[in-house]
């Protein structure tokens, strides 16, 4: 297997990535590191889960520290970043920049974040004080480049991460805009876990010679997570994901539903049925967002309740189980939704509670991913207790712990 050392990362990185439990780098950090640091521009293609923000954040790092060594200035410029890092959500952008801070925890640089929902006095006062890293979204960045908070006349790596995700969301106009304002003389990397035609155009318009590394995670949600559905009236719903939650195997929880409101609504029943809870939607601040999601990942919250809109970005390590309160009506979401569960080859499952008026969508989704979903029984609403045999994970022995095996893969 191969080592952190062996792909040339320094050691202060290597002492960082041991302090988190990272243990090995996964394949797309195999393959992709040795290129960055040699300095190459890079076309990845890899979902989230197989590790690609290290994959671009540890030679990011890398490099500035050297660059900063042999300049021998300690703090960067006000309001002129080295690295611009562009992502579709403000959770995701929250995310890498966390784990830019973890990863340099003792390199001594620098790195801001800039998203929309909150206000952007601090985010001005981060990039008057300098960063070397910027993590932004392009709304945000764009507003605040026309206030003259940020330039770009020292940047020397960009990344658009997540660009089809980017191009959902319709923000191809803004990435092409701020894209012309960059020095074309830098180092581009672009993620993208597809690869439709306009983000190959886009592509091939702003990488030179890049090495492309293709990666997938070594099975599919659908082969590596336990997946079960269950029965149940629309009525019932509720009584039955509380005595599903009866069983402690279900450790740390999303919970997925249609709607805001619904979202709401069954947060607040599960608080008041003694579970910890929150629910994020988009009439939630970014602020409360961020508390919850804060509160989940460090097991204050075990339950979150999720719109699909606001739980984009979310790569949280050790949910074990995901609940699909309600199926969706797009069977590929239902993909996307299990796939919060089971990273890095840890165990995960996934329930779906299925009324009458879903049947049609569940036979969408088992037909999408090629078999049927089993079904379970003995799972009556208010019975005393739920069989925990009878839930998918549970003669796994999923628990929140489950998903940081000893040897942690970084993401």
């Amino acid at each position: 297997m191969v080592s952190f050392a062996e792909l040339g990362l320094v050691e202060p990185l290597r002492r960082a990535l041991a302090e988190a439990g990272y243990a090995a780098p996964t394949p797309i950090q195999v393959a992709a590191i040795p290129q960055l640091l040699a300095g190459r521009d890079l076309l990845g293609i890899a979902q989230t889960g197989t590790g690609k923000t290290a994959a671009f954040a540890l030679p990011i790092l890398q490099r500035l520290a050297e660059r900063r060594a042999a300049s021998g200035k300690a703090t960067p410029e006000p309001r002129r970043p080295l690295c611009l890092v562009l992502t579709p959500t403000r959770e995701l952008a929250i995310q890498i920049a966390d784990s830019f801070g973890r990863y340099g925890a003792h390199l001594g640089l620098r790195s801001g974040v800039l998203l929309g929902g909150v206000g952007q006095r601090p985010q001005v006062a981060a990039l008057a004080a300098g960063v070397h890293i910027l993590v932004a979204t392009p709304g945000r960045l764009l507003d605040l480049i026309g206030q003259g908070h940020v330039g770009f006349g020292r940047l020397e790596t960009l990344v658009l991460d997540e660009a089809d995700r980017m191009l959902d969301m319709g923000f191809i106009r803004d990435i092409k805009k701020i894209v012309a304002l960059l020095p074309s003389r830098r180092q581009t990397l672009l993620f993208s876990a597809t690869m439709p035609p306009d983000i190959a155009r886009l592509a091939a318009g702003i990488l030179h010679d890049p090495a492309r590394v293709e990666v997938t995670p070594s099975a599919t949600p659908v082969e590596r997570i336990e997946q079960r559905v269950i029965f149940v009236e629309h009525a019932e719903k509720r009584g039955l994901l509380c005595a599903i939650l009866k069983d402690r195997a279900l450790a740390r929880v999303l919970v997925f539903t249609r709607t805001k409101h619904g979202a709401s609504r069954i947060a607040d029943a599960l608080g008041r049925a003694g579970y910890r809870s929150e629910a994020i939607h988009g009439n939630k601040s970014q602020n409360a967002r961020q508390r919850a999601l804060a509160d989940f990942r460090d097991g204050t919250v075990r339950v979150l309740v999720a719109t699909d809109i606001a739980a984009r970005g979310i790569d949280i390590d050790g949910i074990t189980h995901v609940v699909n309160y309600e199926l969706p009506n797009v069977p590929e979401t239902y993909v996307h939704r299990i796939g919060r569960t089971g990273r890095a080859g840890a165990a995960g499952a996934a329930i779906s509670l299925c009324d009458s008026e879903e049947r049609v969508y569940l036979r969408d989704i088992e037909r999408l991913i090629g078999r049927k979903v089993p079904a379970s029984r003995d799972h009556r609403p208010h019975s005393a207790a739920v069989p925990p045999t009878a839930l998918p994970g549970a003669r796994h022995g999923v628990r929140a712990g489950a998903a940081a095996a000893p040897a942690r893969r970084a993401t």
